[in-house]
């Protein structure tokens, strides 16, 4: 297995691959200077293995490559971000109290 992480801009989502088949996604919109993600799934069948943690990771590092501020509202994005306190900054400081930050 050796997972990817790529930008799917058409169905506005992160997608990760495992095994040549998405195993994962994390939908997002996209607005002017700021992604804000809505939900993350990964396939049960992958579940145990990191690959929500690789794709979260991979989201937030290409939203910092943008320069894009980043709106956690799904729970596994804000959590992810909660035991990453170095990505915390791509929070704006006036909402990281709202997720936890």
């Amino acid at each position: 297995m050796d997972p990817a992480v790529r930008d799917n801009p058409g169905s506005q989502r992160y997608e990760i691959t495992a095994d040549g088949a998405v195993a994962g996604f994390a939908q997002y919109r996209l607005r002017p200077g700021l992604i804000a993600f809505i939900h993350t799934e990964v396939d049960e069948a992958m579940t145990g293995r990191g690959l929500g943690r690789t794709l979260i990771a991979s989201a937030l590092q290409d939203a910092r490559a943008r320069s894009l501020a980043v709106l956690p509202f799904c729970p596994f994005v804000s959590a992810y971000l909660q035991r990453h306190p170095d990505d915390q900054d791509l929070v704006p400081e006036a909402y990281r109290n709202d997720f936890g930050l």
